[in-house]
């Protein structure tokens, strides 16, 4: 990267996609607690991709009949980076909960996130570390171990915590790639092209585990409806627009405040105690991410198509 002019002053539009990000992606762990107490994760994944395919592809068709013809390069980039970020990472991070490892384990493997992806934006896409938010990175980590500290254990075979170190690789992945390419097309085309893969990935799975036929429960209805408005159309939507406005390390710091926001979310919904380490570690959170979003971020190149 070449140019290296700092971007504006942050807008409202980021300071709200920022917020939303970190809501809307904390939420997708409260969907899957509400959707596993009815089904496998696999099934309750499969009826979330396959309802967002209905009701986005008949939407949004046209315009992606439109970006294959101007930049025939672009749907299959945005394929890849749907592979790896939503297929990838969640049917890791997923499966290796349901393998045994504990959910606070497996966020704490998530929370490395961050400082994979910005030693690969420094090194790929010109993103400057810095001191200042190196130390926002590695406080962020410790931060995420205060808040999951009590749910971190043992009990899971060795190969199960592969899993989620996998779909936190991925994710890491189809992050840079996303910058890096900047593939033509909007939010809407990015997220059918996206949700495509997923269903294609977890249906498959599905029907081969023979795990494809929903329960006839309301609970597991809800919890579809969740995922599918909060999750998919909210988390990575937010997801998206963060990276595309602001980097690729920037939006990964911010998921460091996804682990004590969920455990709100379960305080609110669940009646779950929220001890003073977690409170504790969402303050060294906030810390951390305000350390890494207060650093300049050079302009993003232009889209390579």
């Amino acid at each position: 990267m070449t140019d290296l002019a700092t971007r504006p002053r942050t807008s409202g539009v980021d300071v709200a996609a920022a917020a939303g990000l970190v809501v809307f992606w904390s939420s997708g762990f409260i969907g899957a607690r509400l959707g596993t107490e009815h089904a496998p994760a696999d099934t309750l994944l499969a009826w979330r991709y396959l309802i967002a395919v209905a009701v986005l592809v008949p939407v949004v068709a046209p315009r992606l009949a439109r970006l294959a013809r101007s930049a025939p390069g672009a749907l299959r980039r945005h394929a890849a980076v749907g592979l790896l970020s939503q297929a990838l990472y969640l049917g890791g991070v997923v499966t290796g909960i349901g393998a045994g490892v504990p959910a606070g384990t497996a966020a704490l493997i998530a929370a490395l996130q961050p400082l994979v992806v910005a030693t690969a934006a420094a090194r790929l896409l010109g993103e400057p570390v810095g001191a200042r938010r190196g130390l926002g990175l590695w406080l962020g980590l410790a931060g995420v171990a205060l808040v999951v500290a009590d749910d971190v254990g043992t009990g899971a075979p060795a190969w199960a915590y592969l899993l989620p170190v996998g779909g936190m690789l991925a994710l890491s992945a189809g992050t840079v790639l996303e910058q890096r390419w900047r593939p033509a097309g909007g939010l809407a085309e990015s997220l059918t092209v996206h949700a495509t893969v997923a269903a294609a990935v977890f249906v498959a799975e599905a029907v081969v585990a023979g795990r494809i036929e929903p329960p006839a429960t309301a609970g597991f209805w809800w919890a579809v409806a969740w995922v599918l408005v909060l999750s998919t159309a909210g988390g990575y939507g937010a997801y998206l627009v963060v990276l595309r406005r602001a980097g690729a390390t920037r939006v990964s710091s911010l998921l460091y405040l996804t682990p004590p926001t969920t455990a709100l979310w379960a305080w609110a919904m669940f009646d779950e105690r929220v001890g003073v380490r977690a409170l504790a570690g969402l303050a060294v959170c906030a810390v951390a991410v305000w350390l890494v979003l207060a650093t300049p971020t050079p302009k993003h190149p232009a889209p390579r198509t």
